[in-house]
């Protein structure tokens, strides 16, 4: 019953995200949407916010289905891509709020499980801290979440596909020689690989 509640108030915030920005939504307006009282909103969310937040998780495991690792990070992204894309007034109603940090903070957390699932995939075999992994995908992270919130802030024009395909040519190969680089089990291979 509980998931049910929180599905159920979750669906409510997108139905008004269709219509509105975030911070002109009240929990009141949630409440009365959901037909649920402000007391059961609290029993499972701290605020608007919390309740967004929990909202992109699920989509998130939605979204990204498996697609973390080096073969098919691409569909991953492209998957991102597309959430996006068939949820545009909603995203374009979190960009153009006064939270609009929201939506980084969704695709941060997107993009960071995309990209450690591939890191991890690389690094097998390799004696690498994971303190190194997590600053190679926070590397990544942060120039794939530019390039998407570039995308949105252009109108969502790009086809998302070129700017996977020009990702995909920037990148290849510089995950593994990025671990290479780091690895704490044999010398740095830097100088093998130049």
């Amino acid at each position: 019953m509980s998931q049910m509640t929180k599905n159920a108030l979750a669906d409510s915030l997108k139905a008004l995200l269709e219509l509105r920005p975030v911070d002109k939504i009240t929990i009141s307006d949630i409440t009365d949407d959901c037909g649920v009282n402000r007391m059961t909103f609290y029993y499972h969310f701290q605020d608007i916010y919390d309740l967004l937040e929990w909202s992109w998780i699920r989509e998130a495991n939605k979204v990204l289905n498996g697609k973390k690792t080096y073969d098919t990070w691409q569909q991953g992204f492209l998957q991102i891509f597309n959430a996006v894309s068939e949820n545009k007034q909603i995203v374009m109603n979190i960009y153009h709020s006064v939270n609009r940090e929201q939506i980084e903070i969704y695709l941060y957390k997107l993009t960071y499980d995309l990209l450690f699932g591939v890191i991890e995939e690389n690094a097998a075999g390799m004696d690498v801290r994971d303190d190194d992994k997590k600053f190679i995908a926070d590397f990544y992270k942060y120039a794939f979440v530019g390039l998407i919130l570039d995308w949105i802030k252009n109108g969502m024009k790009a086809d998302p596909w070129q700017i996977i395909e020009h990702l995909d040519v920037l990148i290849h190969g510089d995950i593994k020689k990025a671990l290479n680089k780091f690895r704490t089990d044999k010398i740095n291979q830097t100088a093998a690989d130049d």
